[in-house]
């Protein structure tokens, strides 16, 4: 687990974990040696990213259902590949 972000970007927060799921996650940290502090960031970041995907395939799903959107897809997908200055 590697931390990205910066020392001076960190901020103190507190939350609620049922118990067992605690007991997992200290186990998980004795066994990787790591932080829960790492454990919890990783995790959330992880969510952020799942979260991200899921809205962008929630778009496309909404684009492909949209048969305006899908027409203007085609005409402007039909240009052989060539580049064009303007």
């Amino acid at each position: 687990m590697v931390n990205t972000y910066s020392s001076n970007s960190f901020e103190k927060v507190t939350f609620n974990i049922p118990s067992e799921l605690k007991e997992q996650v200290m186990a998980l940290k004795d066994e990787l040696k790591v932080s829960l502090s790492a454990i919890y960031n990783e995790a959330i970041a992880n969510y952020l990213k799942q979260k991200e995907l899921e809205k962008w395939k929630k778009g496309v799903s909404l684009a492909l259902q949209d048969s305006e959107y899908m027409a203007l897809s085609k005409e402007l997908g039909n240009d052989n590949g060539d580049l064009y200055e303007y």
